[in-house]
């Protein structure tokens, strides 16, 4: 009975991981800048990616411990969900700060600040879609076993 509620607690955890960061990149986000004038959506989108991280961080942690706890743990796929927490935990609390920054001095007329802006953005986005690839390889994975 234990593994089953640990195992299902881990399907639960990756499965709405793996939502969560789809639904944000591919609806929630570009929605706002959509629906709001460019000031408006960069300030809103800058309140919200910290809630995002620490969620998908939670999230990601919860996924990582269940699979060690459960009945069908593998080392592979518990170390990637650790990855993907730390990611969420860089991202937020490293990353983003600087993205601000940069964000910041680029609207203020800075040329370099808008290049470098632009490698940093292209760097979250890259470390996102990394992440998103493990977890759904991770899910696959949990669910062929």
């Amino acid at each position: 009975m234990w593994n089953l509620a640990i195992d299902s607690l881990a399907l639960v955890a990756i499965s709405g991981l793996w939502g969560g960061m789809m639904f944000f990149a591919f609806v929630y986000a570009p929605l706002v800048f959509f629906k709001l004038d460019a000031s408006t959506a960069g300030q809103f989108i800058r309140e919200v990616f910290p809630v995002y991280y620490l969620a998908m961080g939670v999230t990601s942690a919860v996924a990582a411990g269940a699979l060690a706890l459960g009945s069908t743990h593998n080392q592979a796929d518990i170390a990637a969900l650790a990855l993907v927490c730390v990611g969420f935990w860089v991202a937020r609390q490293a990353l983003m700060p600087v993205i601000n920054r940069t964000r910041d001095a680029s609207l203020s007329g800075g040329a370099r600040a808008g290049r470098h802006f632009k490698h940093l953005h292209g760097l979250s986005v890259l470390i996102n879609a990394v992440q998103l690839v493990a977890v759904l390889v991770v899910l696959v994975r949990f669910v062929w076993r």
